[in-house]
């Protein structure tokens, strides 16, 4: 009779029997109530921030608002494919344009993912990692920020998520409705982000790997299923090439010209950061906290105590995971040096699901306080973070508008620099007031990012103000601007200087800490 290895021996104390959550007597019920209690305060966080509207949740709106035969067009210059847009068209129609109406799609999105990771999570490790997946998630700053964003990114993460357990059903069985259901969730994530391709491009990768195993090992019944699943994601990425003229021309004329392309050390804190809410010391904390828990369900296995046992070759069901989000992150920083674009921690949405598996994962190695600590740390900083996603403006716009509405006449002139200032406060502003933008006098509310750098490049400050003033005659001119973006970091200085050398400035307000910080200067009538 053998004796039970170490790794078997943490595997009984840590994995209990399904019929118990927790399978700790007494505990049991008191870990729930924080679970349970963090869920329902999550779900309600879901549907609540204070803060205007920024830049790209303002574009949204404007483009979902068009006529759906003028959707497909406006992205040609925006460069996002039309899925989400489309839906938050249906959406507006039957709830309005507010800014809960139109946030509040995000956030059903989120809730319909909260059952999936109950089911993920209890495919990965029964019902106690099933709990401990809805806690990791409950009032996490990143499914709270992007449910509360008129965004595609929580419908990203329900539909990455769907995919995994679509394909994880359909390599054990590969039935028609499985295929199917995988064939749809391929193109409903290429239909809704571009950063889908990199992760389907690592599944694709991954299960040509696994053929090859299978067929060394004579697997015949699993050679066979994947197989099938390759051919169903492969039908999925044909239904998207009704598009594929459009995402070509995106990617000649328009990229990502608000940044450079980052370096993979980038990537990394970037995303920890946005993990846990965004800059600040204790977002950096919970960001950190949940990568190490994530890095111990894919090492780690519980022996009981207070000890964890680490194994290098890793987990073999956390693998899967940890090769998806790698392989992720290793393929869009190459392709983002290659092309140009750059990276911002929001599309990590397509991979943050299997963070947040790894993380429940490295919580059930946890004994009772241990564990206890782990989930104050996550829902008492995770609360924090909560909380400024309802107080913390993501935008001055607001600030703008009303400086701009206090002091203005009715026929004033409101000038935007950078243009991408103009969506967001012209949703304030509405139709009052000429309102135009750098450097071509365009309409605040859509930005168009075909040839952006080449067309800025082109562009005369001084031939500008001097239109502007000409076009403003003996009306207040009202300046909204920042010098917090790569592409006008010298251009709207140099405008106001030139504005400023006919008439004299007023400074109305300040930038302030908000995610998209803007100022606002007076420039009167001028004398006589």
């Amino acid at each position: 009779m053998s004796v039970p290895s170490s790794s078997e021996q943490a595997a009984a104390a840590v994995e209990p029997d399904d019929t118990d959550p927790l399978a700790w007597g007494s505990w049991t019920r008191a870990f729930h109530v924080l679970i349970v209690g963090a869920l329902l305060a999550g779900i309600a966080l879901r549907f609540v921030t204070k803060s205007p509207l920024w830049l790209d949740e303002s574009l949204s709106v404007n483009i979902a608002r068009l006529p759906l035969g003028d959707i497909t067009e406006a992205l040609r210059h925006d460069g996002h494919p039309p899925l989400y847009y489309v839906l938050l068209h249906g959406w507006m129609s039957l709830f309005g344009e507010s800014n809960e109406a139109v946030r509040a799609l995000s956030g059903v999105f989120s809730l319909a993912a909260l059952p999936l990771f109950w089911i993920a999570g209890n495919r990965l490790g029964g019902r106690r990692v099933a709990w401990l997946t809805l806690a990791v998630v409950a009032v996490s700053p990143y499914a709270l920020r992007y449910a509360t964003e008129t965004r595609m990114y929580s419908l990203v993460m329900l539909l990455a998520l769907a995919g995994w357990l679509l394909l994880d059903d359909a390599l054990r069985r590969p039935t028609l409705a499985r295929l199917a259901g995988i064939s749809v969730v391929v193109a409903l994530l290429l239909w809704t982000h571009y950063w889908a391709m990199w992760l389907l491009a690592v599944v694709g990768v991954a299960l040509i790997v696994h053929v090859v195993r299978a067929r060394r090992a004579g697997r015949d019944d699993d050679l066979r299923a994947t197989f099938k699943v390759m051919g169903a994601m492969v039908v999925g990425g044909l239904l998207f090439l009704p598009w594929i003229s459009v995402l070509l021309y995106q990617g000649a004329h328009t990229g990502t010209p608000w940044a450079r392309p980052v370096r993979p050390t980038e990537m990394l804190t970037f995303t920890v950061a946005d993990l846990g809410g965004g800059g600040q010391a204790e977002a950096l904390v919970l960001g950190w906290f949940v990568a190490l828990l994530a890095l111990t369900g894919l090492t780690g296995i519980g022996l009981g105590g207070s000890k964890v046992e680490v194994d290098l070759a890793t987990r073999p069901k956390a693998r899967p995971f940890a090769i998806a989000i790698i392989g992720t992150v290793i393929l869009a920083c190459a392709i983002g040096y290659l092309t140009g674009a750059t990276y911002a921690s929001r599309y990590a949405s397509v991979f943050i699901p299997f963070v947040v598996l790894l993380a429940a994962l490295g919580l059930a190695q946890l004994s009772r306080i241990p564990l206890l600590v782990g989930l104050l740390v996550l829902f008492g900083l995770g609360a924090i973070g909560g909380y400024r996603n309802i107080t913390v403006p993501r935008s001055d716009a607001e600030h703008s508008a009303d400086a701009i509405v206090a002091r203005a006449d009715d026929d004033a002139l409101v000038v935007y620099c950078p243009d991408q200032l103009g969506p967001s406060t012209s949703r304030i502003l509405g139709d009052r007031f000429d309102q135009v933008t750098y450097p071509r006098f365009e309409s605040p509310q859509l930005i168009d990012w075909t040839d952006y750098k080449e067309r800025l490049d082109e562009a005369d400050v001084d031939d500008f103000a001097a239109q502007l003033l000409e076009r403003a005659g003996d009306r207040q001119i009202f300046l909204v601007y920042s010098t917090n973006y790569i592409t006008h970091e010298e251009t709207c200085p140099a405008l106001f200087n030139a504005i400023g050398a006919q008439r004299p400035p007023e400074i109305l307000t300040d930038t302030t800490e908000a995610w998209e910080p803007s100022a606002v200067v007076l420039f009167a009538q001028p004398e006589g």
